[in-house]
């Protein structure tokens, strides 16, 4: 009999440990807890700690107090414009009424999709009253506030209070993309042709310009040559003919020996001439006096005292002697080729 007492008793002493155990909860720092009596809610508890309720009567339901999300699949929307774009975007609520929650939606999952079929409906409507350049541009932000709002509005009623909703993704259909971008690229290639024209135009307005210019100095340049030239030339006669004034003689053997010079270049001169002609009159007399060339006296005809020979090709004759005395030399630079 003690046997059986005493097993009966730790299994009444097992038994009770069960139900007080079952008669405690604990709450951590990242949730809350809702205790219901027969279904009913009965308590919130929202601080953290070890906390009692009645074994087998009561059932305690933990909701997260942190930051939960809200997803939505990439859904189409036409704009003020008229303009079909996908928006892509997600939210972030948080229980603040525990007991609303669990009467409006009874669990998480639940209460996310109806956000998620809220969040649509405000994103379509936001959408359809903003243009497309201003969605896709400066207007994102006051689009995400103004869907937070809408949401938020619509999550009091279910305990939850949405903090943001941001826009993942707002973009044209793909067939859309494709169409848009083709038509940029043609744009872009449009506008490129048209910078090179344009260019092209200009390299050439500057290289005539520059030819102009270039033509005009050079034409300037060689007016300013010749006018140059002509001073010199001018000059250099003048300083000619003052040296003739002053000594014929020596002017005319000065002469004389640039005509020489000019005339009978290494390898390239050549003459016929007679020895005895004017032109080389200071090679066979100092003085410059051309020597009289008997030629062959014919039958029946008499010779001519002095006659020039007949294959000469005198340049310029020189005065013959005068009776009275010696004649003045005829200027050799007559048979140059270079004018006084």
């Amino acid at each position: 009999m003690g046997r059986i007492f005493g097993g009966l008793g730790l299994v009444i002493v097992i038994i009770v440990a069960i139900v007080a155990y079952s008669g405690l909860f604990i709450v951590d720092q990242t949730h809350q807890a809702l205790v219901l009596r027969f279904g009913n809610p009965v308590r919130v508890v929202t601080t953290p700690g070890l906390y009692a309720k009645i074994p087998l009567i009561d059932n305690v339901v933990m909701l997260d107090k942190r930051l939960l999300d809200i997803e939505s699949p990439p859904i189409e929307v036409i704009a003020r414009d008229q303009k079909r774009l996908v928006m892509d975007a997600f939210g972030r609520y948080k229980i603040v009424d525990p007991l609303l929650f669990f009467q409006a939606a009874g669990s998480i999952p639940v209460a996310e999709s109806r956000l998620a079929v809220v969040l649509n409906s405000a994103i379509r409507g936001a959408a359809g009253q903003m243009e497309f350049a201003s969605i896709v541009r400066e207007g994102r932000a006051p689009l995400m506030a103004q869907i937070t709002d809408q949401v938020n509005r619509e999550g009091r009623s279910l305990g939850v209070d949405v903090v943001d909703v941001r826009i993942r993704r707002a973009d044209l259909p793909p067939e859309n993309s494709q169409a848009v971008y083709q038509r940029m690229q043609t744009e872009r290639q449009r506008e490129a042709t048209d910078i090179r024209a344009q260019g092209e135009q200009a390299a050439k307005t500057i290289r005539a310009q520059a030819d102009r210019q270039a033509t005009v100095i050079v034409a300037e340049a060689n007016q300013r040559a010749d006018e140059i030239k002509g001073d010199g030339d001018a000059e250099r006669n003048r300083i000619f003919a003052g040296a003739f004034e002053q000594d014929p003689d020596f002017f005319s053997f000065y002469r004389s020996m640039q005509a020489y010079q000019d005339g009978m270049k290494a390898g390239t001169t050549r003459m016929v001439i007679s020895p005895t002609s004017p032109f080389f009159r200071y090679l066979t007399d100092p003085s410059g006096n051309a020597l009289p060339v008997p030629e062959r006296s014919t039958p029946g005809k008499p010779a001519p005292v002095s006659a020039p020979a007949a294959d000469a090709t005198p340049v310029s004759p020189a005065p013959e002697a005068a009776e009275a005395g010696p004649a003045t030399p005829a200027p050799a630079d007559a048979a140059s080729d270079t004018t006084p």
